[in-house]
């Protein structure tokens, strides 16, 4: 993860969004108010979402741990 300031962000925009897709980059932009934002490749969030998503039930979880087990004993 990296984090840069606005500016520096702005400045580098290509450059910095040719990094976030090609090595699944994840940059911090701290803002002149103190707040920051993120900046991520569309499929690295998607992927977190499907494992919020994944995870989010108690029933999902085991269904995911069952699945995992069978996959290790090669079913």
């Amino acid at each position: 993860m990296k984090v840069v300031n606005y500016k520096e962000f702005r400045n580098r925009l290509i450059q910095n969004l040719n990094e976030i897709n090609k090595n699944r980059e994840i940059i911090v932009v701290s803002r002149s108010n103190g707040k920051k934002v993120v900046v991520m490749d569309m499929n690295e969030y998607n992927s977190i979402q499907e494992t919020f998503y994944v995870t989010s039930t108690k029933a999902n979880r085991k269904r995911l741990e069952e699945a995992i087990t069978e996959m290790y004993n090669g079913h």
